[in-house]
């Protein structure tokens, strides 16, 4: 298909600059592939049929990364 409607990961090294250029950077389109991520993350891991703690789980250990990341040096005084 168009290289504009390609995935990332379906994209090859040397056509990633031509993919860039083809991106919406705009307020409306960074919300857009946010919420395109998160839709894609919740299909995948959360709303199965046969579903276990897993994704909701690897959320809550990612948030927990962050948010010790940003605190790293109030923690490490």
């Amino acid at each position: 298909g168009p290289l504009s409607e390609r995935r990332l990961m379906d994209v090859r090294l040397g056509e990633l600059p031509a993919w860039l250029a083809t991106c919406d950077f705009s307020p409306r389109g960074l919300l857009g592939g946010v919420q395109k991520a998160w839709n894609s993350y919740y299909d995948k891991y959360i709303n199965v049929k046969r579903g276990g703690p897993a994704g909701i789980s690897m959320l809550l250990a990612g948030y927990c990364l962050l948010s010790y990341g940003w605190n790293y040096q109030h923690i490490s005084k």
